[in-house]
């Protein structure tokens, strides 16, 4: 497994990977018109648009990108950053792929540097979540307007004064 930066060439790649996965993984808990206007949406300039304001991620095994997922900032924030476009193919989940990205991601700047990480999580995603370390935003783990489940993760950020 190889966890690199995302490159424009990778676009249509990882478009096909989020599409097929919402397809698999996300239609059981969703009307289908939302994942079909979602699946519409998720297209490769989209992700080079995403790719332009956050580090995202690919990880590929055997030379084939299995998942993907960013961090960036919080509506603009220093100390606060957002997980997105967390997704891996329906047939390799459950074999460490989904943590490893959490580990690239949470070793990125963005994260290192916030007291407090959100991400608008999918019904389908809360377990996966959970198991990560995250917890419903205000104690809420209902879905939102959007249909998404804020989750969070606070951080202690130490400062050491030099003298």
């Amino acid at each position: 497994m190889n966890i690199r930066p995302f490159e424009q060439s990778d676009a249509v790649v990882v478009s096909e990977l989020i599409r097929n996965t919402i397809r698999v993984s996300n239609m059981k808990d969703y009307p289908s018109e939302l994942m079909e206007a979602l699946i519409a949406a998720e297209t490769p300039q989209h992700i080079i648009e995403r790719a332009s304001w956050t580090h995202f991620y690919v990880v590929e095994v055997q030379d084939v990108i299995v998942g993907c997922g960013a961090i960036g900032p919080y509506w603009g924030k220093q100390d606060e950053s957002s997980l997105f476009t967390v997704f891996v193919m329906p047939e390799y989940q459950g074999y460490g792929i989904g943590r490893a990205i959490i580990d690239a991601l949470e070793n990125d700047v963005y994260f290192l540097r916030a007291k407090r990480i959100e991400i608008p999580a999918s019904i389908t995603g809360v377990p996966f979540y959970l198991k990560m370390g995250y917890h419903f935003k205000d104690g809420i783990s209902e879905p939102d307007e959007e249909r998404l489940i804020r989750m969070e993760k606070n951080r202690q950020i130490q400062f050491f004064k030099i003298n």
